[in-house]
């Protein structure tokens, strides 16, 4: 992986200021730092979807004379992992059945969600579970793709008791929730490129409110980065056509098991509470009868 610093920054911090093409190229490069320095120009203008003139562009408007001075700087600090590249450049050559796809992307999540055991990675998810233990209510959010990930958070913190509410209304009512939310209370929003717009809307209202925002999202160019006061950020490249969402479902299952660690007696206490209700509920089968052959 790439070494983060004055150049990544000088990207992140330039970002805004970009069209949506340099945008565009610009991600790639954040998120694929090593191909910068082990492929050629056009190779990577093609990864990103953009010309090579993009490319170009984007070289000068970061400042640098050429793309070979550019290259320079990602070649003095590059580092390859066991999961960089050269690894994923050796399983293309796998072939193509199932078997050769699904151990790629078995192999991809596996790496996506250990890279989360890095000490930021780390920092960032007891940092956010520590910001959200001290809130009155979180206010969950996510849309499209991301509603499993804020439902799952969601589902699993109502076993702990009544701290969550799912911005998940119908007819457009989502965001009237927070109509009482206040300083006190904190939005977990989720979302990942192409991000929601009302998810955006709805973030920026929470803020407006003096409410706390933290946000589990893909890049250090996220629009939720800048309004979140914490951030967790995971990986959504996959190995197919669709991004995955399982170094998120990770974070969220970390998010509440921290917060359950928090207080393990009123924990323990409320988990007695829902396993009582469930079962005068009489929800989960005890007993399945097997079908004989």
């Amino acid at each position: 992986m790439l070494q983060r610093g004055p150049l990544h920054a000088h990207i992140i911090e330039r970002f805004d200021n970009m069209s949506d093409q340099l945008q565009q190229a610009a991600r790639h490069i954040l998120e694929h730092p090593q191909e910068v320095a082990l492929v050629s120009m056009r190779e990577l203008a093609r990864n990103a979807g953009v010309q090579p003139s993009t490319m170009t562009r984007l070289v000068k408007f970061l400042g640098f004379p050429s793309y070979d001075d550019f290259r320079g700087q990602h070649a003095d600090v590059i580092r390859v992992s066991a999961d960089g590249f050269a690894a994923r450049a050796l399983q293309r050559d796998e072939g193509r059945n199932a078997e050769g796809l699904a151990q790629r992307m078995l192999q991809s999540l596996s790496a996506q969600v250990a890279r989360l055991c890095e000490p930021d990675s780390l920092l960032r998810l007891s940092t956010m579970a520590d910001r959200l233990g001290k809130a009155r209510t979180i206010y969950v959010l996510g849309l499209r793709s991301c509603h499993s990930v804020a439902w799952h958070f969601h589902y699993v913190m109502t076993l702990l008791g009544d701290k969550t509410v799912h911005l998940d209304g119908p007819a457009g009512t989502s965001g009237d929730a927070l109509i009482r939310a206040g300083s006190e209370d904190v939005l977990l929003a989720v979302s990942i490129s192409p991000y929601s717009r009302y998810t955006l809307e709805l973030a920026e209202v929470a803020r407006e409110k003096g409410m706390g925002i933290v946000a589990i999202t893909d890049s250090e160019v996220s629009p939720l980065v800048t309004i979140a006061d914490h951030t967790v950020l995971f990986s959504t490249e996959s190995q197919t056509f669709f991004h995955t969402l399982v170094p998120a479902l990770a974070v969220s299952e970390v998010l509440c098991g921290l917060l359950a660690s928090h207080n393990r007696t009123a924990a323990l206490e409320e988990l007695k509470r829902a396993d009582r209700h469930l079962s005068a509920m009489n929800t989960y089968a005890t007993s399945i009868p097997r079908r004989k052959i």
